[in-house]
């Protein structure tokens, strides 16, 4: 069946949810898990700045949400290691998150992607967005949908 899952997260209030699902699936299937954070790149510095402002900032903003990702990770991780899953854990910064995923999926030799949705209905997509559902129209892998 499925032995490889990516299974993105970000720290939100899904998480716990894709985090607690992915390891019990897991665990029924005898599959490894790939944890990943997409980081959101930041948004451009405002003309007229001070080159040496910008990088400091662009640094301070790496460190950030590297220091995110790894402490999301490690508790993914820890989770998994407890119910005996095997994990890996990646990050990417990016400003194409659903890309970024499909990415993933197919760099790390995943065969399966679990995703958690708020379920927010056509306005709430419309407002919002929906990484759960351009990741679909992009990916050729099965996609399990937690709501």
């Amino acid at each position: 069946m499925y032995q490889h899952l990516l299974v993105p997260v970000d720290g939100g209030e899904l998480s716990e949810r894709a985090m607690t699902e992915s390891i019990a699936l897991a665990r029924r299937l005898d599959a490894a898990i790939t944890g990943f954070v997409a980081e959101p790149d930041p948004v451009l510095p405002a003309v007229g700045r001070h080159p040496a402002v910008v990088l400091r900032e662009q640094e301070q903003a790496e460190a950030a949400a590297a220091s995110h990702a790894r402490q999301i990770l490690d508790a993914f991780r820890a989770k998994a290691q407890a119910a005996g899953v095997a994990f890996s854990g990646h990050y990417v910064r990016t400003t194409q998150i659903d890309d970024a995923i499909v990415q993933a999926a197919e760099e790390h030799g995943c065969d399966m992607i679990v995703m958690a949705t708020h379920g927010r209905g056509a306005l709430g997509e419309l407002l919002f967005g929906s990484h759960t559902k351009a990741v679909l129209g992009r990916c050729k892998l099965p996609l399990l949908v937690l709501h």
